[in-house]
């Protein structure tokens, strides 16, 4: 019999304090290398679709990056038969997937190997890898973007990944390429990401720089018509190929699900008043952020002043 799915992890990353950008990695273990869910189901039939009738939109891989895309699936294959035994189990050459009655053979024809691997697991995965110049963005399976396009990504240095991110090329690029550097393959590095966003879809390929008041948000209904997208993003290095991957778990709920307590209300305000109007338009932010702060005061005790220690804002490692 197959273990029942726990519930999808809630998040809430914001904290009140003065607005400063950083990484805010931790260590985590390799049995929670990846997330796997009640969410399970609907999100990877929502993934087998886009794979399947946008997939130039979806996939990419630029040349040169063949070896680390097999070991990506062979290195998550591994894992998920060795954490999550209940639901995935190989034979010989065959994986199966308990949760979707799937079996794959590995390597599986006419697939190739990192979209492979994208068919297993609720996380976005993308390839990083060393170059003279700096780290590359080679291949990725991207089924919920936040707002990119990963066409227009792919085979880019990271510094020009990140070109159109506010702030990051002065505070932050020199952290993440000394990251990518430094990190040894045995680490599992994860962070949070978040925004505020008026869809709840999970792919969103565009969606950026609106500035545009939106009426249809007021004060009165932002909890309902507003969503936070949280990212729960992993970084791992391949031993064989050197590559990094990175993974990119995607959480979004309305506001007045997930804000559940008056405490919450009043750390996203503070984090929201701390953040620059660059930061805002870059993240669409700015058509409701006025609704959405007299909608947050008007939780219990949910208003202006608060203080408290610093809010980071992370920014997406692949944006």
């Amino acid at each position: 019999m197959t273990a029942e799915l726990p519930p999808e992890t809630v998040y809430r990353p914001f904290e009140p304090g003065p607005y400063r950008m950083a990484l805010g990695l931790t260590t985590i273990p390799d049995s929670q290398w990846f997330e796997i869910d009640r969410l399970y189901p609907d999100e990877m039939h929502q993934r087998r679709h886009l794979l399947s009738e946008r997939h130039a939109d979806v996939f990419a891989a630029t040349s040169g990056s063949e070896a680390a895309r097999w070991e990506a699936l062979a290195a998550i294959a591994a894992n998920l038969t060795t954490h999550h035994p209940a639901w995935f189990d190989r034979s010989g050459d065959t994986l199966h997937n308990r949760l979707t009655g799937e079996a794959w053979h590995l390597p599986a024809p006419g697939c190739d190997p990192l979209e492979c691997a994208g068919r297993l697991v609720q996380e976005d995965l993308c390839l990083i890898q060393a170059t003279e110049t700096g780290p590359l963005f080679t291949a990725g399976v991207l089924c919920f973007p936040s707002r990119w396009r990963l066409r227009e990504k792919i085979g880019l240095p990271l510094a020009a990944v990140h070109g159109p991110v506010p702030f990051y090329a002065e505070r932050l690029a020199r952290a993440v390429d000394r990251f990518m550097r430094a990190v040894k393959p045995d680490h599992i590095a994860s962070r949070l990401n978040w925004s505020v966003l008026d869809d709840a879809a999970l792919f969103q390929p565009t969606g950026k720089w609106q500035q545009a008041e939106n009426p249809a948000i007021t004060a009165a209904n932002a909890g309902e018509r507003l969503h936070l997208r949280v990212e729960r993003q992993t970084l791992r290095r391949l031993p064989r190929s050197a590559a990094i991957l990175f993974g990119i778990r995607v959480h979004t709920a309305r506001l007045c699900r997930v804000l559940a307590t008056r405490d919450d209300a009043a750390r996203l305000a503070a984090a929201l008043r701390a953040l620059p109007d660059d930061v805002l338009h870059y993240k669409s932010m700015l058509p409701f952020r006025a609704a959405l702060l007299s909608w947050l005061d008007a939780r219990p005790n949910a208003g202006p002043g608060q203080q408290g220690r610093p809010v980071l804002c992370r920014v997406t490692a692949i944006d």
